[in-house]
């Protein structure tokens, strides 16, 4: 079994990524990579509708054939989602020669990092892995905290992040602070954001920070 340390990366503007490959899992990670803003390169011969789109609309630069070595050159991670011959071993060898993040999807051996079954609601990300013991199981968590955790997460957590500056204001002291935060995730806010209650969810949260600490959030 794999032993696997859990990070999340962020500033994927700022850093080019190589995907290699124009199947639809290759269309399905690329829709993952954009939707993050990744400087994305992908390496195929052909690709499929929506990514065909996506190149014409330049999200991402569509180098028109297979894969050579030195097409590494000067990428922090790499993703094969499809391959043929020994084109998984030869990315892998140069990906860690250049010390490079690279995963080749369903061939373990030819990775040094593996992604988790993810559940995305706004800022609110879940990422589930198995270390490679049972992907199944991962898929069927996902399914079931994708029920769970509904859309209400979206407007509830940009709410918390328009609260931070004025919670930080009005209360200093961050023994204090934290107990507020606790207190309003621990009160029935989500339940009225669920059911669309927003009157009902600014109120709660007026009773706990205070009505002014509320008001500055729509200013």
């Amino acid at each position: 079994m794999m032993e696997v340390y859990p990070i999340y990366l962020n500033r994927l503007d700022k850093k080019k990524t190589v995907l290699i490959g124009g199947d639809h899992e290759a269309e399905r990670k690329t829709g993952e990579l954009l939707e993050r803003n990744a400087r994305l390169t992908v390496i195929s011969p052909r690709l499929t509708g929506p990514m065909e789109k996506w190149a014409v609309e330049t999200r991402f630069n569509w180098v028109q054939r297979t894969y050579r070595t030195g097409d590494l050159k000067g990428a922090f991670m790499v993703i094969v989602a499809e391959f043929e011959g020994t084109v998984n071993e030869q990315v892998y060898q140069e990906a860690e020669q250049e010390g490079i993040l690279v995963n080749v999807m369903d061939d373990i051996p030819h990775c040094n990092f593996t992604f988790g079954s993810i559940v995305k609601r706004g800022p609110l990300t879940l990422s589930i892995s198995t270390s490679g013991a049972a992907p199944t199981l991962a898929v069927r968590l996902r399914e079931r905290f994708e029920k769970e955790f509904g859309e209400e997460y979206v407007p509830f957590l940009q709410f918390m992040q328009d609260l931070r500056k004025p919670m930080a204001d009005t209360y200093p002291d961050f023994d204090k602070r934290k107990d507020l935060w606790y207190s309003l995730v621990d009160s029935g806010m989500l339940t009225c954001f669920r059911k669309q209650d927003y009157e009902g969810a600014y109120k709660i949260a007026s009773e706990i920070v205070g009505e002014e600490v509320v008001q500055k959030t729509f200013e």
